[in-house]
């Protein structure tokens, strides 16, 4: 499965350790007015009024955005060192947290969720060792697969990777 995206722009975010579009220390984000909305003002400037009971302090109609948002608010209720979003190939989608981390996670994904594909005693050993922090689940969407995937965190991470997984299908069925 591949993904297409386009009309992005990193905006560096101070203080951040990660993000999704492929910049370290960045994040993938619509510029103002071009439909990101966020807590600081963006729904009432873009003339829209969000519920008083709304949960999500960020929002964007960018699904690439909007999955950096959902992963970065998991990665953080979670304690998660990292967590990412990747196709079936391991090619990062979005992620939260270092990017170094993210790529690594992202490249072993898929034979995370599927060790008897490993091949080779070095990469079975890096498997084996990142087995215990990891917690991944698939998601089918569009005919095809996405994982999903958080280290760190306690023992508790699999509810919070749960609740992730719910978000970035909606994100993602609305892009389709």
């Amino acid at each position: 499965m591949s993904l297409s995206l386009s009309n992005q722009q990193l905006v560096p975010e101070p203080g951040s350790t990660g993000g999704a579009g492929g910049q370290q220390g960045g994040r993938a984000e619509r510029p103002e007015g071009r439909g990101a909305l966020s807590a600081e003002g963006g729904a009432a400037a873009a003339g829209e009024g969000a519920p008083a009971s709304e949960r999500r302090r960020r929002r964007s109609d960018d699904p690439i955005t909007a999955l950096h948002y959902q992963l970065s608010t998991t990665r953080s209720e979670a304690n998660l060192d990292v967590v990412v979003l990747v196709d079936d190939s391991g090619c990062l989608v979005a992620g939260a947290g270092a990017w170094p981390a993210c790529e690594e996670l992202a490249a072993y994904a898929p034979l995370l969720a599927n060790p008897d594909a490993v091949q080779s005693a070095a990469v079975g050993s890096r498997i084996a060792a990142l087995t215990a922090d990891v917690e991944v689940q698939s998601l089918a969407v569009a005919g095809g697969e996405v994982l999903l995937c958080g280290r760190g965190g306690t023992a508790e991470r699999g509810a919070s990777i749960a609740r992730a997984a719910a978000g970035c299908l909606r994100i993602l069925r609305a892009a389709a």
